[in-house]
């Protein structure tokens, strides 16, 4: 049988995560930190510069793995559509691995120093460059609809999306890939343009004849 062993890394970011949801940033210590974690801190110092890089580091995990996902997406599929699609669910889907990541992070970000939030900035602006292009591509090539702007259009499935952390809950009505086929068909709906909507190939795009939802 298999042991998971966690690293002194990982249980220093678990304690972390815990501590800063429920007391917040400011009011928990390194101290605190690396009582709770078991660990010490020569261990704590090993890994990070400060408590200000915990955080960042915290933010960097749910970041660089929607930045990767975005990434598959435009290398593995040959259409906007097909990549807009994928990205809406990737990052849906993000919420699975790290809503507590996502919500500290929400919660505490403005306690980050310079360095960090323009290390922050540069990631969270390659990942709107990348939706932008997709959306830009999907209007020149027809598929998207025209009228819709694309700085609009790609925050405003932003903002959607990144709500989620408010209120999605493992154990509730709805699994995350349910709600990630939701909000693409939401997405895609809104977006493509009817011609494209008809695709044989993009049928599996929409919920039609499909009952989402727990029993």
């Amino acid at each position: 049988m298999k042991i998971d062993v966690k690293t002194t890394k990982e249980k220093i970011i678990e304690s972390a995560l815990q501590l800063f949801e429920t007391h917040g940033y400011h009011a928990v210590t390194v101290d605190t930190i690396v009582k709770n974690s078991g660990t010490s801190k020569g261990g704590f110092y090993h890994n990070f510069k400060s408590k200000d890089e915990l955080l960042f580091t915290i933010h960097d995990f749910f970041i660089t793995y929607v930045l990767d996902k975005a990434q598959e997406a435009s290398e593995k599929w040959h259409t906007p559509a097909e990549r807009l699609h994928a990205i809406v669910k990737s990052f849906v889907m993000m919420f699975e691995k790290y809503k507590p990541h996502v919500t500290v992070f929400y919660q505490e970000s403005l306690y980050l120093g310079p360095e960090f939030v323009e290390k922050v900035e540069k990631k969270r602006d390659r990942y709107k460059e990348m939706m932008f292009s997709v959306v830009k591509e999907g209007i020149e090539k027809g598929e998207f609809r025209k009228e819709l702007p694309v700085e609009i259009l790609s925050m405003a499935i932003f903002g959607m999306i990144n709500w989620t952390y408010r209120w999605y809950k493992a154990e509730g009505k709805y699994s995350i890939e349910e709600i990630a086929d939701i909000y693409a068909d939401l997405v895609m709906n809104a977006t493509l343009t009817e011609e494209a909507k008809k695709k044989e190939s993009y049928q599996s795009f929409f919920l039609t004849n499909q009952k989402p939802g727990r029993e």
